[in-house]
């Protein structure tokens, strides 16, 4: 059940076992899940913009990483992109389940390769729209929608209203947000509460609102070119889960 972060060639990384000296990064942008992965790709990711700098690999008995990094939506995988035009910008698309032992691994062995001074994080997830906790019936919520939470020292406007109580957040988002939190390092974690379980084009362009922000404002490529995208992500999806007799 080990947890393995391998970083390309002069990433600037320090790979598994290298006495390097963590990297610089300013923003670190981390989508969770189909749905916060496939928005990167449709609205931020650029094959000419971003190259693949790192990988995560792992099984469990949810699921198996992809060993390759033409990555399909229907994959589980974990990889990590850097902005060639300023290498301090790292995206990271995880679409793999990180069981609850494999957390704390994935926690040290990603960001123990990172400067923390001059670190702001922003975390993507979704949820089902039944987990969320409300006195009104979910059946009247205008679903998909978004709330945030974030830690003490995020100081900028949120996108969003923020989880009110008694909601919880769970695994990896809420473990790269306690993480945050314990190390003092600005973060906001933005979930999609939405009653879609696989890819959805609904749920992916409920993020939206994040593409105003401060943080991703400057990375948003061409919208119509996204769009796009969009399609052909999920079609390739649609494909996929077809079944054939």
């Amino acid at each position: 059940r080990e947890v393995g972060v391998l970083w390309a060639r002069g990433s600037g990384a320090a790979g598994e076992g290298s006495a390097e000296e963590p990297f610089a990064c300013s923003k670190f942008v981390v989508a969770v899940g189909h749905n916060a992965a496939a928005f990167l790709s449709s609205f931020i990711l650029d094959s000419v913009c971003w190259e693949v700098v790192g990988v995560v690999k792992l099984w469990n008995e949810w699921c198996r990483t992809s060993n390759t990094t033409n990555v399909l939506p229907t994959d589980s995988f974990c990889l990590f992109y850097r902005l060639i035009s300023d290498p301090t910008v790292l995206l990271c698309q995880c679409s793999c389940y990180v069981a609850e032992d494999q957390q704390f691994q994935w926690l040290e062995k990603v960001f123990g390769c990172m400067q923390k001074e001059g670190l702001q994080v922003t975390i993507l997830s979704t949820c089902p729209v039944a987990d969320y906790k409300t006195q009104e019936s979910t059946l009247t919520l205008p679903s998909p929608f978004l709330r945030a939470l974030k830690t003490k020292e995020f100081k900028e406007q949120v996108c969003c209203p923020l989880l009110e109580q008694p909601n919880i957040v769970r695994d990896l988002p809420a473990a790269v947000l306690s993480y945050c939190q314990v190390w003092q390092i600005p973060a906001v974690l933005y979930q999609c509460y939405t009653d879609v379980i696989k890819l959805d084009t609904v749920t992916i362009e409920a993020f939206k609102p994040l593409l105003s922000s401060k943080t991703l404002k400057s990375l948003v490529k061409d919208v119509s070119e996204s769009t796009k995208i969009l399609k052909k992500l999920l079609t390739t999806n649609e494909t996929h889960s077809n079944i054939y007799i």
